[in-house]
């Protein structure tokens, strides 16, 4: 897949051992997800699915950011803590992600339980003398990098930069590239003593810390959304070349915007499809299909009539399939069209992580099981196909039976 930091083709592969460590940037849990965070996550879904698939073992984590402003403002707003409203929002989203079909992450770190972990890591950069402070904040301030070891922040800024609220810019002047180590805070805010006082973390210690912990830096791949690059990823990445000496991550992966009235889907500011709501309506499958329809660095328009749509088109393959395998008089279409179809989904999903590619291969074969006089497999290799469909069914994620 093209790595997103060089632009150039890169191989997922274990750094050490044989286990690949993959490491998703998880949600803010303070209002429920959307279809623009599904995508992404069904990405990264596919990508462990394939991986494990072909015989790797994935160690596989996802943050849960549980320590936010966001999550302190809509708790004031509903009257409780920030606290329960976080948890129970981390409970929903995880249980969206189930109902979606996700594989769950093997670890679900939350930033509350890190804050000792990332004043360590605060420390480590304050001895690099580069940490100054600023009123309330402390700042770690990037030294000049050469080109290609981190993501651009000066007049490139625009080419990946999401204009929204939290993102800071300096115009191009060395400000908008200053990481937040720590901030003062008191009670009954979230509040933790450090060595700089009372407060709270800069939400970019926070991955950096759990990664390293859970998996090692560098892992092997990362990603997120196209609106993390800046100013998350960078921040990630230039603290592991602070302090290891090497980027973040061995390859990055960030998916393009589900778009919404031709803006980008974000509750910061209302713009949005629930994902409860879409799976209610649509269905897991259907989703899965139509999300992942483009390629994962496009951006994918939402519209009500492409989901049906998607809807119609899943269900007649799925229809036509679950044909193929029941009983009944054997047609022509055999096994040797289901090995067809499995090698096609393999090199798909293996040369750039293409499940736009693996549509149509799922609509060619049911539409050769339209045309030939019986849907049914041939006698005798009605469970080889079954084999050969769950081992698609293994690598996308997609129930096609």
């Amino acid at each position: 897949m093209v790595d997103t930091l060089t632009e150039r083709a890169a191989t997922v592969r274990p750094g050490k051992g044989s286990r690949i460590g993959l490491y998703v940037c998880g949600p803010t849990v303070y209002s429920a997800a959307h279809v623009g965070h599904a995508r992404t996550f069904l990405y990264f879904d596919v990508a462990r699915r394939f991986l494990e698939a072909e015989g790797f073992s994935v160690r596989h984590v996802m943050n849960v950011t549980d320590v936010e402003d966001k999550i302190d403002h809509r708790a004031s707003l509903l009257g409780m803590s920030s606290r329960t409203l976080a948890r129970a929002e981390e409970r929903a989203f995880f249980r969206d992600l189930t109902s979606l079909g996700a594989r769950l992450p093997h670890f679900r770190p939350r930033a509350g339980e890190y804050v000792p972990r990332m004043i360590e890591v605060g420390r480590a950069l304050e001895r690099t003398g580069r940490v100054r402070r600023n009123g309330d904040e402390w700042v770690y301030e990037p030294p000049d990098r050469p080109e290609g070891e981190n993501f651009p922040t000066g007049r490139e800024l625009a080419a990946h930069v999401v204009p929204e609220p939290g993102h800071r810019f300096g115009g191009g002047n060395g400000r908008e590239r200053a990481i937040l180590v720590w901030k003062l805070q008191e009670p009954p805010r979230p509040s933790w003593p450090s060595p700089w006082g009372r407060g709270v973390p800069g939400w970019h210690l926070e991955c950096f810390a759990m990664a390293s912990e859970l998996l090692g830096v560098p892992v092997d791949l990362h990603g997120g959304a196209r609106d993390l690059i800046y100013p998350h990823h960078y921040a990630e990445n230039e603290i592991a070349l602070a302090l290891r000496g090497s980027r973040f991550s061995r390859v990055f992966l960030h998916t393009g915007f589900v778009l919404q009235g031709g803006t980008k889907m974000a509750r910061s500011t209302g713009n949005l499809a629930p994902l409860r709501s879409a799976i209610r309506a649509a269905g897991a499958g259907t989703l899965r299909w139509y999300l992942l329809g483009r390629s994962f660095h496009d951006r994918l328009p939402w519209h009500d009539e492409e989901l049906l749509r998607a809807k119609e088109a899943y269900g007649t393959v799925r229809g036509l399939f679950s044909d193929w395998v029941s009983p009944g008089a054997g047609g022509r279409v055999g096994a040797a069209s289901a090995r067809r179809l499995l090698a096609r989904t393999r090199s798909a999903l293996g040369h750039g992580l293409r499940f736009e590619a693996v549509i149509p291969e799922l609509e060619r074969l049911a539409e050769e099981l339209a045309r030939s006089p019986s849907s049914h497999a041939p006698r005798g290799e009605r469970r080889e196909v079954r084999e050969l469909l769950g081992e698609v069914e293994r690598r996308t994620g997609l129930p096609l039976l």
